[in-house]
């Protein structure tokens, strides 16, 4: 049966949702607070699919690294210190969540995401003639330190006990992996599943394709609130006025939390600042990179190379920390000993807030008091690469139809 739905979110995930459900037949509008060339998350980031990031963000040692790296200025990852309510409980509930137990429920779950990601953005590049430029060539993660080596190798492990592919690289192996391009490294690890994308690109052929498919997209239009009568949501008011739907998609990104409380339950969730910047490059590598770390992305697209990094826990500020951009690109060198601090003095920079729950898994399904709402969101650094998935999973919700997977770990309520 055809539905009326009102998808919250223009992003990666907001966007793949209306592919998914006008495909199914229903009546979709989307719903964004910025403008028609509006910047979101999913257009600064690095743009990979990542089978191999199976892990959760809540793991044992994070709250540790992270104390650790507050008290670098220019460290990778950290908590900009606040009183904030809601930023105390979160991290809170993300010490109490950093647990082996935690790895242990979500990692085959995210790699079965993730997996699935994979496959359906196969199938997207094949329908678009690759319009957002598609390349399988895998993720290697460089590690300056055998130290670092050391523990990658040790995921790889993991990894192949849930079945992904890994290359383990000593250091002639990693001299020898790109032709065009120097690398320095004591070793690396070849994830060969996962793969990268232009998340520029993906977004604009997804804009295009669900309005040519017949989704309306309302610009400039933010939820301010929302009626909710008999365990439904009756409607939502907007900037632009009220609307209703027989239901509703809430995939808002960092802002999702606070839309949440207007609808009645809680999804503790803090926007995770990072930034990048493109370099312009003759000829580009063939794979993306990790280093590892640095906690640096680093993604060929086409003429350009994509430096993406860091995560500090800020809420919804989004104020550029330039002492941390520039930890990013000093770090560079000493991986990628082709360039130097001089060539990224003139580069702009990006900044976006990462949805980020509690305890480093997704908020997907249903809250057990709305009967009418689904929520796809916090996908903290996998946004990108676990938006066809969701979008597919919302509607076989919508559709009530059965789920290829179980998520019940993911319910968006799981904190209230």
């Amino acid at each position: 049966m055809s539905k009326s739905i009102i998808v919250i979110g223009g992003g990666a995930i907001g966007l793949c949702c209306a592919y998914y459900l006008v495909r199914a037949g229903h009546r979709v509008t989307v719903l964004e607070r910025g403008g028609p060339h509006h910047d979101c998350c999913s257009l600064g980031n690095a743009g990979m699919v990542v089978p191999s990031h199976f892990e959760p963000l809540a793991a044992p040692g994070m709250v540790g690294y992270g104390m650790r790296m507050m008290l670098r200025k220019n460290g990778p990852f950290g908590f900009k210190p606040s009183l904030n309510a809601d930023l105390v409980r979160w991290g809170w509930l993300f010490a109490r969540s950093s647990t082996a137990a935690n790895v242990e429920r979500g990692s085959r779950l995210l790699r079965d995401l993730n997996m699935a990601s994979r496959t359906l953005y196969q199938e997207m590049a094949e329908a678009s003639d690759d319009a957002f430029g598609l390349e399988e060539c895998g993720l290697v993660m460089l590690c300056a330190t055998q130290k670092g080596f050391d523990a990658e190798s040790k995921l790889a492990d993991h990894a192949r006990s849930l079945d992904l592919k890994v290359r383990v690289l000593d250091r002639g192996e990693v001299e020898d992996l790109e032709p065009t391009t120097r690398l320095k490294a004591a070793g690396a690890v070849h994830f060969l599943d996962d793969c990268h994308l232009n998340p520029v690109a993906l977004v604009h052929w997804l804009q295009e394709e669900t309005k040519r498919l017949g989704v309306e997209h309302v610009f400039s239009s933010a939820v301010t609130g929302a009626k909710v009568e008999n365990g439904k949501v009756k409607a939502l008011q907007t900037s632009t006025g009220d609307v209703a739907a027989d239901e509703y998609v809430l995939a808002a990104g960092a802002w999702s939390g606070q839309l949440a409380k207007r609808l009645g339950f809680r999804m503790p969730m803090q926007g995770g600042k990072g930034y990048s910047s493109d370099l312009p490059v003759s000829v580009p590598p063939k794979h993306c990179f990790i280093l590892v770390e640095a906690r640096i992305a680093v993604t060929p697209i086409g003429d350009r190379l994509r430096f993406a990094g860091t995560m500090e826990i800020v809420g919804d500020d989004l104020s550029v920390n330039l002492r941390k951009h520039q930890g990013i690109l000093n770090s560079i060198p000493s991986y990628m000993p082709d360039f130097a601090p001089e060539d990224f003095s003139e580069l702009g920079v990006w900044s976006g807030l990462r949805p980020c729950s509690a305890d480093g898994l997704p908020y997907l399904g249903r809250p057990s008091h709305l009967s009418n709402l689904i929520v796809a969101t916090g996908h903290s650094m996998m946004g990108v690469s676990m938006a066809p998935v969701s979008g597919k999973l919302v509607a076989n919700l919508v559709g009530e139809e059965k789920l290829e997977f179980e998520i019940g770990v993911l319910k968006p309520d799981r904190f209230s």
